[in-house]
C-alpha cells in the first residue's frame, strides 16, 4: 500500500509560491490500477516520486506497506519500481541484459531466477533474444522498452511508469499493456501516468487527475471520463 498524507512538494525554485504537490492525502491499494493524468505541470510525476523516496517532501507524509518512505529506501525503492518519462535516466548498464538483471541481483537473487526474470520481463516488451546490444544504441522507443523490463524483472508491489508508451509503436504498446494486465491479474499494483488514455481506461479501476498540484478527480474510469475535457484531459474514444 501506498499512502500520502497532506503531502507538500515545492521545487527549489518554486520559493513561496504554488507547490508542485499541495496537500495531497490518497491511499493506493495493494493490487489497484491507478492512471494518473493530468495536462502538463498539474504534479503528476512530482507525485509519484514522492512514492519511494525519489524526491522528499517538504511537509506531510509519504509512506510504502505501512512504513515511512525515508526511513528505509531499499524497502520503498524495492516495493515501488518505476520507470521515467526519459528512459535514460534510470539505465546502470551498457547492455540490455545486465541493465534489466541490475535490480534483480541487488535483490540477492540466484543466477538462475535472475535469468528467468530477465527473460521474462524482454519478452513481455518484445525484446527477447537483444540482452547483449548496447543500450546506447538502441531507438528511443526501443530504450523505452528496456527500461520497462527492467521495471518487471524487479516484481515488485508495485510498478509505478511514467509515459510508458512514449515512442513505442502500436504492436509494442499492445503488448505492455498485455502485461500490464496479466500483471494486474496476478496481484501487482500498477499506477501509470499518461496524456494518452487509449487502452488504459478498459484495464484501470481507478482514474486520478491532477490539476495545480492537487487531485481534481479520483473516481471510477466511466465516472472520471466526462470530467476529463474539463481538466485539460482528452478522453479517448
Amino acid at each position: 500500500m501506498i499512502e500520502t498524507r497532506n503531502l507538500v512538494y515545492r521545487h527549489g525554485d518554486d520559493g513561496p509560491g504554488t507547490p508542485a504537490v499541495d496537500g495531497v492525502s490518497l491511499t493506493i491499494e495493494d493490487g489497484s490500477f491507478v492512471v494518473l493524468a493530468g495536462p502538463n505541470g498539474s504534479g503528476k510525476t512530482t507525485l509519484i516520486r514522492e512514492f519511494n523516496g525519489l524526491l522528499e517532501p517538504d511537509s506531510g507524509t509519504v509512506s510504502v506497506n505501512g512504513q515511512p518512505v525515508g526511513e528505509n529506501l531499499v524497502a520503498a525503492r524495492t516495493a515501488v519500481a518505476m520507470t521515467f518519462q526519459d528512459p535514460r535516466d534510470g539505465f546502470v548498464a551498457a547492455t540490455v541484459g545486465a541493465d534489466v538483471a541490475f535490480g534483480p541481483e541487488n535483490l540477492g537473487l540466484g543466477r538462475e531466477k535472475i535469468d528467468g526474470r530477465v527473460a521474462e520481463a524482454l519478452a513481455a516488451v518484445r525484446m527477447e533474444g537483444r540482452d547483449d546490444e548496447r543500450i546506447d544504441r538502441l531507438s528511443g522507443g526501443e530504450q523505452a522498452r528496456v527500461a520497462i523490463a527492467g521495471a518487471l524483472a524487479m516484481s515488485p508491489d508495485h510498478l509505478v511508469l511514467d509515459e510508458p508508451f512514449a515512442g513505442l509503436d502500436q504492436p509494442a504498446r499492445e503488448s505492455v499493456c498485455s502485461r500490464l494486465s496479466a500483471l494486474h491479474a496476478a496481484g501487482t499494483g500498477i499506477v501509470v501516468v499518461t496524456h494518452d488514455l487509449r487502452d488504459l481506461l478498459a484495464l484501470a479501476d481507478r482514474v486520478l487527475v491532477m490539476a495545480d498540484g492537487r487531485v481534481a478527480v479520483d473516481a471510477a474510469p466511466e465516472a472520471a471520463r466526462e470530467q476529463l475535457p474539463e481538466l485539460g484531459v482528452r478522453a479517448p474514444c
